[in-house]
């Protein structure tokens, strides 16, 4: 984990999906990423820390990644960020909350879409963006660290979990995709840098690489 860099998570029914703030000790600008159903803990996470939310980062655009949005972008007038090729994802979340029995309400439209090579700071921080598609086309990996270091932790939304890894049987789904997104991209990540996913508690590269079943 990166030393001092604060990061406050939670997860609520019925998808359980982790969201995340993170934000810099110092200056307290932070970022939200993923906001879903547990929109008002992270929200009130960001109240208490008086945190400056400066961005609104998602790693994908399944429902349950997305249902906050609206919610937090009208807290905190922060743009939201996404990956263009998983538009269509987000502006059909609606019909997704279909597929689930839910109702699902629109989200606004998207601020600014991720570019090749293109970084985001806050204080003294970093997100690099790295394109991971295969549990959907658009997935990325938020990759977070000191702006004057290599060391980064790793927001991989649901590419990767402690031993295990994404579904693909959903619209735009691949496991080529996957596993190459896994093995090119994030295990070229040290081992020692931390993996916060979607779901479940938060792992590391090198633990997943030695015992992850879908991976070893």
């Amino acid at each position: 984990m990166i030393p001092d860099m604060v990061i406050r998570t939670a997860a609520v029914a019925p998808f359980f999906k982790n969201g995340y703030l993170v934000m810099c000790e110092a200056t307290h600008e932070a970022v939200l990423i993923d906001p879903g159903d547990e929109v008002d803990e992270l929200l009130a996470a960001a109240k208490a820390d008086r945190a400056k939310v400066g961005a609104i980062l998602l790693t994908h655009a399944h429902l349950d990644h997305v249902t906050g949005v609206a919610s937090a972008k009208a807290a905190l007038g922060a743009p939201v960020w996404l990956d263009r090729d998983d538009l269509f994802l987000y502006t059909g979340v609606v019909e997704q909350g279909r597929m689930f029995g839910l109702r699902v309400s629109p989200q606004p439209t998207p601020d600014s879409f991720y570019r090749p090579g293109h970084s985001i700071e806050f204080g003294n921080y970093v997100v690099d963006i790295a394109r991971t598609p295969g549990h959907s086309p658009g997935g990325v990996c938020l990759a977070i660290g000191p702006i004057n270091s290599k060391d980064r932790d790793l927001f991989v939304g649901d590419t990767l979990f402690a031993g295990s890894i994404g579904r693909t049987d959903l619209p735009g789904g691949d496991m080529d995709t996957l596993l190459h997104s896994i093995r090119t991209v994030l295990f070229s990540y040290p081992d020692t840098a931390a993996v916060y996913s979607g779901h479940g508690p938060a792992t590391t590269i090198g633990q997943e690489k030695r015992t992850n079943p879908f991976l070893t």
